[in-house]
């Protein structure tokens, strides 16, 4: 538990170790019962309509009348349970000689009170000899109320003390009927007593961006929905003054030892605090700017906001949205990943820990859930990637002004998907028209309530919450996409289709996150035989099976990137951005299979599906030793494994399998900039970084993840070797050679990644006597005198113009390299379209066989031709007639077959079938200091997700508040001692590798 926990417990009166069983630390000596019975009836009609204020303003309702202990009026008819009672069992273990005590109940020890209405729903329905019990019980009505009051372990302590005189010193649970609100009909909530408890309204969010503590659709449901009908386990039984005793467990309570808090206390209570996984610099790095080339300050780019004035993005606390009450419609099709994670996030239930594992590197359980893993992947911090957004402000500010909308809405259907998705489909029917989802919108937040966005919240809930769950678990391919583009739910995705992709067909149609969704009533897995009912009677959607989920082609849709080229606000063509997914399929790694069916040239002779990389059920980012992964694929009440409850689900419904090749959600590349920024500005992006289901139990996820990135890029990206050396008389000679060992290019993604090679002469003490592949702090390339390479940077320091745009400066690829002021970086480099059509033509020519003409560019929208492409082919690598094959049955033309070869590599054979770059390095031993001598070489592979020409290139195109956000982090980003030091990650190297000495001669 948190420090900030711990010290919210004492102020409730709580010793941090718990209860014993002769002392009931929550009795006071009065009764706590409602003073002014007036106030009560005052509140009663607000607080029995939870959705009819704003969350903050119907809190502050339920906090009167709860802090004012309404809930206890016996007058008005309010019942309570008999006594203080356990809900599960409370053990003793003998531990240095002392006794310590566990609790294992769904809560700690509780006295729940009833309004009215819900005692007598209760007492016809649940009764024993009361209502039908072969038929569904009519549901519970509005208005009804339970707060389930908590306190210490064990329950024994507190069981002889009038309940009146117990103070809850772990607040109280509490449902309160809503059946218009919502599809499971429920406000639900956690609420602390007391100044001293923790608690506060949820809007505005506290600084550490916790989980809601109350609303609607919560989490509390991955209990609650394996309950036989409306939600509840609540037994008449347990009432007082009803026939029949409370369920009774195993209590261990014959001694005076202390025993832990709840872990629903550890839930409840996270750290109020920003909780920063890494200190950043708290003054920007000068001498970073300066190597960065970072306008200085005074000049039109030069602002550098401070801790006080840089813009948050809004606080995760926020992004909950629901299936309505009447739901699942198409008005439901995206709902956020609060949905998702109390039941797919490990240890929500605080008794089971499936989806883990021991953390072999040092305390504290691995979370290999669905959500955690996924949560802070790039995948799930898309809607609020700090490079993305700063990419859309150049796109919109600088790139292409007169086609804004335009870019927003494309950019924003992958990246903010499931917002710009939900909006379509909400407008489209009334104004028959596919509207521009904006940049301002993914800001929208409910509170204040009469704020200008607030009627666009959920949309901007859901476009924050990046590329989450119901985006891939309902994409509809194959045989399932048949009809899909007539349906409500993939309003404008047809239009999307034409915009994006308007000569392509079949699956090359949905190209650029352009897919078609399925029911929004139903969402699908790779498991046989899912368990359905617990996620219909929470959110009222069916999980089925469906191998599509499986394929490459989930993966393929989004990640082949086509887009407009764009030129004063018109469309003149159309380029792939991004061939992450036909580099894979035109490769020995290709499966030759798709939803849609079997693929010429058949499967690869490394035949694996992007999932099983980046989605791994074994190996180092997932089992430890590379077993399969066994478990579990959710954390539900069950009934075998559970305390035994009244009023559940039977085991044929609710007792989950283990099941073979459970995957973790891992979903990285080599991003660990990003996942850096995540762990070290969560206020910033306004997240949280402790699990909200497993919190302190757990390694936190996004160490976790940066540690999956780190094995990725050294078990699993390339190898690097060195041959061939020669030492002679006046030089050294090396190969080096680049392995390959990804599925698709390296690196590939997005064009601006990189990686480079430093090959380095040393001495005897390991110091570096000549190296090409220097880098300055920023990363940039530089040569021995620490000038910069060619290319290296775009802009002069000040802004004010490009550094000889014309002339496309970059470093060429090499075959040999005897110069310290050149480096081999594989990369990919395009142009603009030209200034205007040449003569005898009427319009700009691009593409990939076109001369480039312009200036290079970062702009996504602006790439009209090649300059370079030496990014390493995968292994396997088919040529071009049949990748033109396999193009046409995707559905493609043959302009992405040609964009997945290699581009200005000359004769390379290296760049025929790939797998492999390999060149020379020829060291002239006169450049070498004076007296040096040289004992051993060493190549070095170095990868870069933003080299300094892209970021420069950011804060020169851009400004405003995403611009600012980008450039502050990058300025206090602290990187020392880490991995991706200097701004370089390394990914593989030879060491040190001797030279013989040199044969005798002159």
């Amino acid at each position: 538990m948190s420090a900030a926990a711990l010290l919210a417990i004492a102020a409730l009166g709580i010793a941090p170790v718990g209860a014993t069983a002769g002392q009931c630390s929550a009795e006071r000596a009065q009764a706590m019962t409602p003073a002014d019975p007036a106030l009560c009836r005052s509140l009663a009609a607000a607080i029995r309509d939870p959705s009819a204020l704003p969350l903050d303003r119907y809190q502050a309702r339920l906090n009167e009348f709860l802090g004012n202990w309404c809930h206890r009026d016996a007058a008005a008819g309010w019942r309570r349970d008999k006594r203080v009672r356990d809900t599960g069992p409370f053990t003793a273990s003998l531990a240095a000689g002392a006794w310590q005590g566990a609790g294992f109940g769904t809560h700690a020890p509780v006295v729940i009170w009833y309004s009215p209405e819900m005692a007598d729903w209760l007492t016809a329905n649940r009764a024993e000899g009361n209502g039908d019990a072969s038929a569904e019980p009519p549901p519970v009505p509005n208005g009804a109320i339970m707060v389930k009051e908590m306190f210490p372990y064990p329950a024994a302590a507190c069981a002889a003390v009038d309940p009146v005189r117990l103070f809850p010193t772990s607040g109280a649970a509490i449902m309160i009927r809503d059946r218009d609100a919502s599809h499971d009909g429920w406000y639900w909530g956690w609420y602390g007593f007391g100044a001293g408890s923790g608690w506060a309204p949820d809007w505005p969010p506290a600084p550490g961006n916790p989980l809601a503590n109350q609303g609607f659709a919560q989490y509390c449901m991955n209990c609650h929905a394996s309950a036989r009908d409306d939600l509840t386990f609540a037994d008449p039984r347990n009432i007082d003054g009803e026939p029949g005793e409370p369920l009774v467990y195993l209590s261990q309570s014959f001694f005076t030892g202390p025993t832990p808090p709840s872990h629903h206390q550890a839930v409840v209570l996270p750290p109020d605090t920003v909780r920063r996984l890494g200190q950043p610099h708290f003054r920007a790095d000068r001498d970073l700017l300066e190597a960065l080339r970072m306008p200085l300050p005074g000049t039109p780019h030069g602002n550098m906001p401070t801790w006080d004035t840089v813009s948050a993005m809004p606080s995760e606390t926020y992004d909950n949205t629901w299936v309505a009450a009447g739901g699942p419609t198409a008005a439901d099709s995206f709902l956020t990943s609060t949905q998702c994670l109390g039941c797919h996030d490990a240890g929500s239930t605080g008794l089971q820990f499936d989806m883990t594992m021991p953390n072999p590197h040092g305390d504290g359980l691995l979370n290999l859930s669905p959500y955690a893993s996924w949560r802070t992947s790039p995948m799930g911090l898309a809607g609020r990637d700090p490079f993305f957004f700063a990419q859309l402000a150049s796109e919109t500010q600088s790139f292409h002004p007169d086609a804004a909308d335009l870019v927003q809405d494309t950019c924003l259907g992958c990246h903010g998907i499931q917002g710009q998705r939900q909006f379509h489909i909400d407008r489209f029917p009334a104004t028959g028209a596919c509207e521009t989802f904006t940049r301002d919108m993914v800001d929208a937040v409910p509170w204040p309530d009469d704020n200008p966005g607030a009627a666009l919240a959920d949309y901007g809930m859901l476009a924050r919450d990046g590329i989450a769950c119901t985006a891939c678990h309902r994409m509809a391919l194959g045989e399932a996409a048949k009809g899909a583009l007539d349906r409500p739910e993939n309003a404008c995705v047809a239009e999307r289709q034409a915009l994006l992709n308007p000569d392509n067909s079949g699956f090359a149609r949905t190209f650029t996150g352009s897919f078609p969704v399925g029911s929004p009533d139903r969402l699908i897995g790779p498991f046989a035989d899912p368990k359905v009912k617990p996620m219909q009677n929470a959110i009222g959607i069916t999980p089925v099976h469906h191998a599509g989920i499986t394929s490459s082609e989930v993966c393929g849709t989004c990640h082949t990137v086509h887009l407009p080229i764009l030129q004063a606000g018109a469309v003149i063509g159309h380029t792939y951005e991004q061939t992450t997914y036909p580099e894979w399929a035109f490769s020995a790694y290709r499966t030759g299979e798709t939803p849609d069916g079997k693929l010429p040239h058949g499967a690869g002779d490394r035949a694996e599906s992007c999932q099983s990389c980046h989605m791994p059920s074994r190996g180092p980012s997932g089992t430890a030793d590379g077993t399969p992964l066994r478990s579990k694929i959710a954390s539900i009440q069950e009934f075998g494994t559970f305390p035994q409850a009244e009023n559940n689900l039977g085991p044929e419904d609710i007792d989950l399998e283990v099941r073979d090749g459970f995957s973790v959600h891992t979903l990285v590349g080599l991003n660990v900039f990003l996942v850096k920024m995540a762990q070290q500005f969560p206020d910033l992006l306004g997240i949280r970084t402790q699990d909200p289901m497993l919190v302190s139990r757990g390694v936190d996820p996004l160490i976790r993840t940066e540690q999956a990135m780190l094995d990725l890029a050294g078990t699993a990206t390339a190898d690097v070797t060195v041959s061939e050396i020669a030492h002679g008389y006046d030089a050294l000679s090396a190969r080096v050679t680049v392995t390959n060992r990804a599925g698709h290019k390296f690196p590939s993604g997005v064009g601006f990644r990189r990686a480079f090679l430093t090959f380095e002469v040393l001495d005897q003490e390991g110091a570096t006597l000549w190296a090409s592949g220097r880098t300055n702090a920023a990363g940039a390339l530089v040569d021995q005198d620490g000038n910069p390479l060619a290319g290296e940077y775009w802009w002069r320091d000040d802004c004010s113009a490009r550094i000889e745009p014309e002339a496309r400066l970059h470093q060429p690829h090499a075959e040999r390299i005897g110069r310290q002021d050149r480096a081999q970086v594989y990369q990919e480099l395009v142009s603009t379209p030209p200034a205007g059509p040449p003569a005898g033509e009427t319009a700009p020519a691009c593409g990939h066989e076109t001369p480039a003409r312009g200036m290079l560019t970062t702009s996504f929208l602006s790439i009209c031709s090649p300059v370079k492409d030496n990014r390493i082919l995968p292994h396997g690598t088919l040529p071009l007639a049949a990748r033109t094959e396999i193009a046409a049955a995707l559905g493609a033309g043959p302009d992405l077959a040609r964009e997945t070869g290699a581009f200005a590599v000359g004769d390379d054979p290296d760049y025929a079938a790939g797998g492999a770059d390999s060149l020379v390095y020829e060291v002239p031993l006169g450049d070498l200091p004076p007296g040096s001598r040289p004992a051993a070489v060493q190549a070095t592979l170095y990868y870069q997700t933003t080299p300094p020409f892209y970021l420069q290139d950011r804060f020169c195109t851009g400004r405003g508040k995403d611009t600012d956000r980008l450039k502050f982090m990058v300025g206090h980003l602290n990187l020392d001692g880490t991995a991706a030091a200097d701004w370089k990650l390394a990914v593989a190297s030879s060491g040190p590798v001797p030279l013989k000495d040199r044969p005798a001669g002159r």
